[in-house]
């Protein structure tokens, strides 16, 4: 190889190091280890991979790369794929980070509404039936009906994000927030 050849392919490393690092450094907002990241990052400039692969590369145990791989297909963002002629199982990162961002921050937001809105039904037939029990004090009563009226309040937020999932999955989303926008 010449001197230029290898000049050039060690600048194209280091071009790729910094995103891979940055990568990696900022997937602690998607709730994943260190490891779990830089695995991602390193994968989002290759093709596919196998297991065996990925721990060659990253130098990690089997049980660390088999738990990490589950927990970025758990969210989008590595899927496995069939390949004609391996019994090895192929992996491949998720590239189109709209894709990954929609899948990851949909479903954090449709389990926050899920759960929160269970709760806040629960909570409100409870405050209902305290407002309803004659046995209560009026003071008693009105705190039942001021918690049961903040609750009532809340669920606007709710319905907003579970509009805004909506408008996430469908791509409606873009008609307000282009993707192609000027810099």
């Amino acid at each position: 190889m010449s001197e230029s050849t290898e000049g050039s392919n060690s600048r194209l490393e280091q071009a790729k190091d910094k995103v891979i690092g940055t990568i990696a450094e900022t997937m602690d907002l998607y709730g994943v280890t260190p490891a779990t990241a830089n695995l991602y990052a390193m994968m989002y400039f290759k093709d596919q991979m196998t297991l065996d692969e990925m721990r060659t590369e990253l130098e990690m145990s089997k049980p660390s790369m088999s738990t990490s791989v589950r927990r970025l297909q758990e969210i989008k963002m590595v899927k496995r794929t069939f390949t004609r002629g391996s019994r090895k199982h192929t992996y491949i990162a998720e590239k189109n980070f709209f894709r990954s961002f929609m899948g990851f921050y949909c479903q954090m937001w449709e389990r926050e509404v899920k759960m929160n809105m269970e709760a806040i039904e629960e909570s409100q037939k409870d405050f209902i039936d305290i407002i309803k029990d004659a046995a209560n004090t009026p003071e008693v009563a009105a705190e039942a009906q001021q918690y049961y009226d903040q609750l009532e309040e809340s669920k606007t937020y709710y319905h907003w994000l579970d509009d805004l999932v909506a408008s996430i999955r469908s791509g409606k989303i873009f008609e307000f927030l282009p993707k192609d926008q000027p810099d």
